[in-house]
C-alpha cells in the first residue's frame, strides 16, 4: 500500500456504566506491541453520534493517514471485520452525551450505505490464521460504532488513496462473565494487527 502517512487505529472510552472499553484496551495493547515498521497513532474516540465524528475528522485532517481502523467491542464470538455502514442512526440506549436518537441518517442527504475500503475477506483470514475467532460481519449495528464507520467512509469517499474500515472486537472475560461470549485483550491486539498489516500489504 502506498503512501507515506501513518496507520490510525481508533478506540472507544467506556459507555453504559462499564469501567473499560474492550476497543481501546486492544488498541492500546496493539500500540504497545506492534512489530511493523510504520508507525501507528492511537485516539480514543468518545461514545458520542455528534463527538466521535468531530474527533475522527479532526484525528484525519492532524495525522494525514493513508490508512483508519476503527474498533469498536461487541458482545460477540468472533473478531468481526466490518464490510458495510449504513446511514442511520437507531440507538437503543443514549450516547454518552444523552443521546438516543431513533431513526435519523448519520449523514442528512448522503448515500444509504458504503462498502468498507479495507480487504475484509483476507483480513478476517489473517486474524484467523492467527489462531482468533474471525468473521466478516455484515452488519455494524445502528449505534455509535456504525455511526462512527459511516462517518469514516463519507470522510474518504473522496479520498481513494486512503483505506479504512471497521472492526469488532467481543468483550474480555472480565466484562462478558462467567459463560459469556469473551476475548483477551492481548488476542483482540494480535487480531488487530493483523487486520492492520493484512490492509497494508494487500493490493
Amino acid at each position: 500500500m502506498s503512501g507515506a502517512g501513518p496507520v490510525l487505529v481508533t478506540g472507544f472510552e467506556p459507555f453504559d456504566g462499564r469501567p473499560v472499553n474492550a476497543s481501546w484496551s486492544a488498541v492500546e495493547a496493539l500500540m504497545t506491541g506492534w512489530p511493523g515498521p510504520e508507525r501507528l497513532v492511537a485516539v480514543r474516540l468518545p461514545v458520542s453520534f455528534r463527538g466521535a465524528r468531530q474527533a475522527l475528522r479532526l484525528a484525519v485532517r492532524e495525522h494525514g493517514p493513508r490508512l483508519v481502523v476503527c474498533v469498536g467491542e461487541a458482545a460477540r464470538a468472533a473478531v468481526g471485520v466490518e464490510r458495510v455502514a449504513v446511514n442511520v442512526i437507531d440507538a437503543r440506549i443514549a450516547d454518552n452525551d444523552g443521546s438516543a436518537p431513533v431513526d435519523v441518517p448519520v449523514v442528512a442527504g448522503a448515500p444509504a450505505a458504503f462498502f468498507s475500503t479495507l480487504p475484509v475477506r483476507a483480513c478476517a483470514r489473517a486474524v484467523a490464521a492467527a489462531g482468533i475467532p474471525a468473521e466478516v460481519s455484515p452488519s455494524a449495528g445502528t449505534y455509535v460504532c456504525n455511526a462512527t464507520f459511516y462517518a469514516l467512509a463519507h470522510l474518504l469517499a473522496d479520498r481513494p488513496e486512503v483505506r479504512g474500515g471497521f472492526v469488532h472486537v467481543p468483550l474480555t472475560p472480565e466484562q462478558a462473565g462467567a459463560g459469556a461470549p469473551s476475548l483477551p485483550t492481548s488476542a483482540s491486539a494480535r487480531a488487530l494487527a493483523a487486520v492492520v498489516r493484512t490492509a497494508l500489504d494487500q493490493p
